[in-house]
């Protein structure tokens, strides 16, 4: 039987199994009817867009809505449909300074977003994130020994490649240690992306400490907590493609993550290959997480919360679930960043900082629901 026909068969079973931020079938999230579903990417898509015009008329200089959408029209339609009658500088800044922050953000935010998504379901776990593989951890080490030797000399993307090879080789360190038995259990992953990512912090913060460049650490710092500050156009290509090849094998791969939401048990019985699927996807997932944090550094929470956000309001179904967090976390990001660039205008804090203010109590608020939930 072919694995599209057996997922359409289990969805029975996944009607009543919990998803990952349940603990029993009273809190399975039911699917929403197709009108609920449209309703909230409609929501979605505008929340992403108003941040996004935020994003492109606040800052230093603010511009205007009306000239910011005529520029963008006359960027797309030419000098015969609109006319110029706005300053040259505003369009260098919404062009050539802005917009690219925006891409940036919105393609880091919904490659976090999917990937957390992504992980939640491989381990059945609604406290794990992008983060859980060390693979953040491991591609800041990459990045900070470019920085740290002077690497960067070699090219602007010497820092961005090595971050990723960073990230990747802390993959293949975290499976070798979880592998038993030929096998990668769930729950030795996610204790070995914890000790990794431990030792890996640490040796981050030792070659801070040790490098004779006084101003490192600040840039480390910075970087480590995430920003977009450094956005270009001739750098979005890499996060804006992998973004979407990612998002398009998980969408293909829906039905199979629907299976792993029954279990391992489950899912095997219906034909799923459950490691070699595990495996695989958690591959493809370290690869968004490791592009998006080699171009703007390491960003937390974003991938953690916002799939139990999008679950509540579109059901488990990952079919529904894994375009709807990518367009929620578009939006989250792009306004993360505005709030970022705006509270201490003109200077910036790292958007780390505030994906961190606002997904912490969001951790905190789960980790009570859970111990309620076993009490329960």
């Amino acid at each position: 039987m072919p694995a599209a026909t057996q997922a359409d068969d289990a969805l029975a079973v996944l009607r009543r199994a919990p998803g990952p931020g349940s603990h029993g079938a009273a809190h399975s999230i039911a699917p929403p009817g197709a009108a609920r579903f449209r309703a909230v990417m409609a929501a979605y898509t505008v929340l992403a867009i108003c941040a996004a015009l935020g994003g492109l008329m606040l800052g230093s200089v603010q511009v205007p809505a009306g000239t910011v959408l005529r520029i963008l029209a006359h960027a797309v339609l030419g000098d015969g449909w609109i006319s110029r009658d706005w300053r040259a500088a505003h369009e260098v800044i919404v062009l050539q300074t802005r917009m690219p922050r925006v891409i940036l953000a919105a393609s880091v935010g919904a490659a976090l977003a999917v990937a957390g998504m992504t992980i939640q379901a491989l381990v059945r776990n609604p406290l794990a994130g992008p983060s859980i593989l060390g693979v953040s951890s491991g591609a800041a080490v990459g990045a900070v020994l470019t920085m740290r030797f002077g690497l960067a000399a070699f090219g602007v993307f010497t820092l961005h490649i090595s971050a990723f090879l960073g990230g990747l080789v802390t993959l293949a360190l975290v499976f070798w240690i979880a592998r038993t038995g030929g096998q990668i259990a769930p729950t030795r992953l996610i204790l070995a992306g914890v000790a990794t990512s431990a030792v890996f912090s640490a040796l981050t913060s030792l070659l801070v400490l040790t490098s004779p460049d006084p101003q490192l650490a600040a840039r480390v710092l910075f970087w480590t907590l995430g920003s977009f500050a450094s956005a270009q156009w001739k750098l979005l290509p890499v996060p804006v493609l992998a973004l979407c090849l990612g998002l398009v094998v998980l969408i293909l791969q829906a039905r199979r993550l629907n299976l792993l939401l029954a279990g391992d048990e489950n899912a095997a019985a219906l034909g799923l290959d459950v490691e070699g699927f595990r495996r695989s996807m958690f591959v493809l997932s370290a690869a968004l997480t490791g592009v998006t944090v080699a171009v703007a550094g390491v960003i937390g929470f974003i991938g953690l919360i916002l799939p139990h956000i999008v679950r509540l309001m579109v059901g488990a179904d990952h079919r529904h679930g894994l375009p709807a967090v990518a367009l929620l976390g578009a939006g989250f990001a792009i306004g993360a960043d505005l709030i970022a660039r705006w509270i201490i205008a003109p200077l910036e804090l790292p958007v780390g900082i505030i994906t961190a203010m606002i997904g912490g109590p969001f951790f905190i608020w789960l980790l009570r629901r859970a111990a309620k939930d076993m009490r329960g």
